[in-house]
């Protein structure tokens, strides 16, 4: 479990790629490697990875990932190359103040970044989901003004969504700006999206409570409830 308050940034120094999968290796991490073991987990960019292998002081610090196709394929990880910086979080320790939201670091999918907006000190940036498909239904419900969202791993507040369009806005102040790689982005970037998983679970319940899945099960209770109706009046 993590918080969405990113620790550090890194730099990746290398990427191996196979049939497999990928393994990065990430340097100048030191400040985060104090209390790595082997199998440990880190957020890097919002996905959570298990270290393969570190050492806390050749170079500054690095340690190396093992990305899976999976996980190639539900974030941007595939697409960073050597001297890009990534966000860093460690999991979260039990004897840690919680700073940010229940964060599982588990990337649902990736946005678009449509326009960057200053805004005094700070940074409005908007993002565009993709079309949702039968293996990838849309992250819209989930994404709500004021709610939670992780955007590449930093826990930020949602100022504004528009379901026709499929965008939503964040606004970075200037010393978010200064802690994370999201800031740097260019238009047309990707990145990693991980909505509230809270609404996950109320969705799941609500559909189990229906007796169906989704809007069917919608469906099938207020066609329930219109019979009621119609049979109390004698209209059937």
């Amino acid at each position: 479990m993590f918080t969405g308050l990113i620790e550090h940034l890194g730099v990746i120094s290398s990427v191996q790629h196979n049939a497999g999968g990928c393994t990065l290796t990430i340097s100048q991490s030191g400040p985060i490697l104090g209390d790595c073991h082997e199998g440990d987990s880190i957020a890097v960019n919002g996905a959570c990875l298990t270290v393969t292998e570190f050492d806390k002081e050749e170079e500054g610090g690095w340690f190396k990932v093992w990305l899976a196709n999976e996980t190639l394929d539900r974030t941007d990880l595939g697409e960073r190359k050597v001297g890009d910086q990534v966000n860093l979080e460690r999991a979260m320790g039990a004897h840690v103040r919680f700073g940010g939201h229940f964060v599982q670091a588990h990337v649902d999918d990736t946005a678009t970044i449509v326009s960057r907006e200053p805004d005094g000190d700070s940074l409005r940036l908007t993002f565009q989901l993709p079309e949702a498909t039968p293996t990838r239904p849309s992250l819209l419900p989930y994404i709500i003004p004021k709610g939670y969202i992780a955007l590449d791993g930093t826990s930020l507040t949602i100022t504004e969504v528009d379901d026709s369009k499929r965008t939503f806005g964040i606004m970075l102040i200037k010393h978010t700006q200064e802690k994370i790689t999201l800031s740097k982005k260019a238009v047309g970037a990707k990145i990693n999206v991980e909505v509230d998983m809270v609404g996950k679970y109320v969705q799941k319940s609500v559909e189990a409570a229906l007796g169906g899945e989704g809007a069917a099960g919608i469906k099938a209770l207020v066609e329930k409830v219109v019979e009621g109706i119609l049979v109390n009046r004698g209209l059937v």
